[in-house]
């Protein structure tokens, strides 16, 4: 059993402990195990991924969890360097570890296991996860196994963060279906897509990394295609980032993009309804994540991850579900 500092029956802020949002991040990411009372206390709070998150829900007064996150199996340790955090709260076990460089179903598996821990051990009965990037196929496919194993666990709302639906065309790259030329002489595109290639994709020959690609998740027989009705009656926000364009005559697969994911591809423009029925979005002129932004000497306040009004987007949807309000279906897609 853990022992979880801080938890029990009663209200936090504006919300009944019964009730969190649970923050889920991506492919190849480490983000640890935290809580509403507890964060890391050296280094970043919860990651480089979820910290700004956190600290903008917890001043709304939402009960948070970081659900925990390593990049390749195990538990999660300390880090050093970039995101670095150390001295966290108990760590959950590898079996309800996201292995952010698995496969998508299995991070849907041990994603679910979290989430029914959470129900027996702090009596959350209702989440709405937020997802960054693969963190919302990870979501996906965690709320597939909770109702393949019968868990009362309610998911109450998705709030999907650059989250590549329809692939990255950085794994198509990788997988031959997006040539160089697509980036149109753009030096941070191609520098991206042979860096994918080099750096990720031949480091994983299988799990998450080539999953990321339109032949793994699009067309008939695919991943997306298998997720029919999961969604079925819960509401989904879409926010995506256009930080890179390109005038004239561009692969969509590509441009605009947050530097991995196209527009296209975060804001599901070709996920048919019965994949997704309930939807709306938001696009900001952002990167997708503070690593991005520093790539392109950016201020991090330009990421997704970061930029304060999709902060409050998600911190709004958040609040939209627990009133129970929802947007007419497709607004603003």
């Amino acid at each position: 059993m853990l022992l979880l500092a801080g938890c029990g029956s009663g209200t936090t802020g504006n919300r009944a402990t019964s009730t969190a949002v649970v923050i889920i991040s991506g492919l190849a990411s480490t983000t640890p195990f935290t809580t509403t009372e507890a964060g890391c206390a050296t280094g970043l709070a919860a990651g480089g991924t979820a910290t700004a998150l956190r600290a903008h829900l917890l001043g709304k007064g939402d009960a948070v969890y970081t659900a925990p996150a390593a990049a390749g199996r195990g538990q999660v340790h300390d880090q050093i360097g970039s995101g670095a955090f150390g001295i966290c709260p108990t760590t959950p076990p590898e079996t309800m570890t996201i292995d952010t460089t698995g496969s998508i179903d299995l991070a849907g598996e041990h994603l679910a296991r979290f989430l029914d821990w959470l129900r027996t051990d702090t009596g959350v009965q209702e989440v709405d996860l937020v997802g960054h990037s693969m963190g919302g196929l990870y979501a996906r496919a965690a709320i597939r196994a909770l109702a393949e194993i019968g868990s009362p666990v309610k998911v109450r709302s998705l709030i999907a963060i650059g989250t590549p639906w329809q692939g990255s065309y950085l794994a198509d790259h990788a997988d031959g279906t997006v040539p160089l030329d697509d980036c149109l002489g753009d030096a941070m595109c191609e520098s991206q897509m042979t860096g994918y290639a080099r750096d990720i994709a031949a480091a994983f020959v299988s799990g998450s990394a080539r999953e990321l690609s339109q032949a793994y998740l699009m067309g008939i027989g695919g991943w997306n295609q298998w997720q029919a009705g999961v969604l079925a009656d819960i509401p989904v926000v879409l926010i995506a980032g256009n930080r890179f364009t390109k005038p004239g005559a561009v692969n969509p697969a590509v441009w605009p993009n947050d530097g991995i994911v196209a527009l296209r591809s975060a804001l599901a423009q070709d996920i048919e309804d019965a994949i997704l029925p309930r939807r709306r979005c938001y696009t900001f002129d952002d990167t997708h994540s503070d690593y991005v932004s520093m790539v392109a000497q950016l201020p991090p306040t330009t990421s997704l991850t970061s930029d304060p009004r999709v902060l409050e987007a998600v911190a709004a949807a958040v609040d939209s579900a627990r009133q129970g309000r929802e947007a007419p279906n497709r607004d603003g897609c």
